[in-house]
């Protein structure tokens, strides 16, 4: 009697139960939480989408747009103003490359004349 009963008790509760998830990678889920946050913390601190992409090139896009969209949402619906970024090195100075012109290089240089 109890046995016919297993396999339909055991067939409800697998029906139940989202398998996908019990399977799935915990990096997987990590990386993507991690991407969202970074996607929220580039909105709250003023920076564009773009420039998030491009600070953040291993982090999901996807992910990371609906950080930011999520976080704009609820800085517009509270009226958060953002913060200015702050702590970062400016970019390196480009240093002047000098080239010598043909002209400058054949010029003569000015010898000191001996009379003999």
């Amino acid at each position: 009697m109890y046995l016919r009963l297993l396999p339909i008790t055991l067939t409800l509760l697998l029906a139940g139960c989202d398998l996908e998830a019990l399977l799935a990678d915990p990096r997987v889920a990590q990386r993507e939480a991690d991407a969202k946050a970074i996607g929220s913390a580039c909105r709250h601190g003023l920076r564009s989408i773009e420039d998030c992409y491009a600070l953040n090139e291993k982090a999901s896009k996807a992910a990371v747009f609906a950080g930011w969209k999520d976080m704009d949402q609820y800085m517009r619906d509270n009226k958060i103003e953002g913060i200015a970024p702050s702590g970062l090195k400016p970019p390196p100075p480009q240093e002047e490359i000098v080239t010598e012109t043909k002209e400058e290089k054949t010029k003569p240089t000015a010898k000191a004349s001996g009379k003999s």
